[in-house]
């Protein structure tokens, strides 16, 4: 049983609990930097899917922007933990 819950988590659950302290304290750090709180990303989120549904098919092009702006972050933070996990 545990087997399955270590394979699930990707680790023993101890060391899943220790990353995810360490990485909700700097991504907390990083929020708190930029001045953004967990309302701030729900109302942006909310705003932005209130655009969407009230734009129609002209939010197509919004959308993009939003895409590329997402994936300007999110690429390379996926290139940084693969080669991250390469090295392993």
């Amino acid at each position: 049983m545990s087997d399955r819950v270590n394979r699930f988590l990707g680790d023993t659950p101890g060391r899943v609990l220790i990353k995810l302290l360490v990485l909700s304290l700097i991504v907390g750090v990083v929020l708190s930097a930029l001045n953004w709180t967990p309302y701030d990303i729900f109302w942006a989120v909310r705003d932005f899917l209130f655009r969407l549904w009230n734009m129609g098919f002209s939010a197509f092009g919004r959308f993009a922007d939003y895409f590329l702006l997402g994936a300007a972050v999110v690429i390379p933070c996926y290139i940084i933990i693969r080669i991250l996990k390469f090295g392993k």
